[in-house]
């Protein structure tokens, strides 16, 4: 998705599940919202009528045209040239409720888009909120193979020609699941939730040296492709590891975590070398992976009875 979204956009989107008319300003229709310009100026990309602290998408309910009723001419005409002052994206009145004349007149005149919609105010701001949320939030792309197995979302890296695709294809044939190859794309829809995704040129494609692009959804099924998955894990093949490894990365594991966009996320690192079965290796990482989340670790629990055993001494 562009880093920007226009009115037209969103209405082309929303518009049928929404029930929006379009009643005025259509010449606005590429008025835009661009990605991150809400974080510092606006509290919120939608919510309803507010002057003081303007959203861009204001939603205008039975309460806030009762209110506008209720001012004197003058007062309201300033309100409705404040509002329109503000460029929201779009105005939305709730429930088909009339639009008043001058109100119309003003989002012609402005080229704000005016838009009517028989839903109540509540059903519009969440599905609004999360719509502009997520077309609008951080997204990055990493290099790599990203999949689901054993029901996490794993992402797996390395350099060139360090085996990522082969191995997809092996983990493919064992029953886990392609989501992206070569270039997915993340995006942070929750402070702690990072959302990754195929571009839609890469879909159900995998390209493996040797035998060049191949279709996955035509080669194994529908099952063996998956539309989205969160990020859990990166698992990380190195190719040159250390000489010389220390003794405790033999108990604990190569183990750190990288940095995406505003999350830390776990990475496991398996050293590439000739006779590993990397497949059966990054299972085991998964299935690891999954136990640490639990609050299980085995490293822990060996180290703990290797202490208690030091402890109780030599028993000659």
């Amino acid at each position: 998705m562009a880093d920007r979204l226009r009115a037209r956009e969103l209405f082309d989107e929303l518009g049928e599940r929404l029930e929006l008319r379009w009643v005025g300003g259509q010449r606005g229709g590429e008025r835009l919202i661009e990605r991150g310009e809400h974080l510092s100026r606006r509290p919120s990309l939608a919510g309803y009528l507010n002057v003081i602290h303007p959203n861009k998408v204001q939603i205008i309910g039975s309460a806030e045209l009762a209110w506008l009723d209720g001012l004197d001419a003058r007062t309201r005409w300033e309100i409705l040239f404040k509002i329109m002052e503000s460029r929201p994206l779009a105005l939305v009145i709730t429930q088909n409720q009339s639009c008043p004349a001058d109100l119309r007149e003003a989002a012609e005149e402005s080229e704000t888009p005016l838009w009517v919609s028989p839903r109540r105010g509540y059903e519009l701001l969440n599905l609004l909120q999360y719509h502009l949320a997520r077309a609008l939030a951080p997204r990055v792309t990493l290099h790599g193979v990203f999949m689901e197995i054993y029901s996490i979302g794993v992402l797996v890296t390395g350099d060139s020609g360090a085996g990522k695709s082969e191995l997809a294809l092996e983990l493919i044939s064992r029953g886990h699941r392609l989501v992206a190859d070569d270039a997915p794309e993340f995006t942070q829809i929750a402070p702690d939730v990072l959302d990754g995704t195929c571009p839609e040129l890469l879909q159900d494609l995998l390209e493996v040296r040797g035998l060049g692009v191949l279709n996955i959804r035509e080669m194994f099924g529908d099952t063996a492709v998956k539309r989205n998955k969160y990020l859990r894990l990166i698992v990380h093949l190195d190719q040159s590891p250390e000489q010389g490894e220390e003794a405790m990365a033999r108990i604990t594991g190569e183990t750190g975590s990288r940095k995406v966009l505003d999350l830390d996320v776990p990475v496991v690192a398996l050293p590439v070398a000739a006779g590993r079965n990397l497949a059966v290796l990054t299972e085991a990482a998964v299935r690891l992976h999954l136990l640490r989340s639990k609050g299980i670790d085995p490293a822990a629990a060996f180290l703990a009875r290797h202490s208690a055993f030091l402890q109780q001494g030599d028993p000659q």
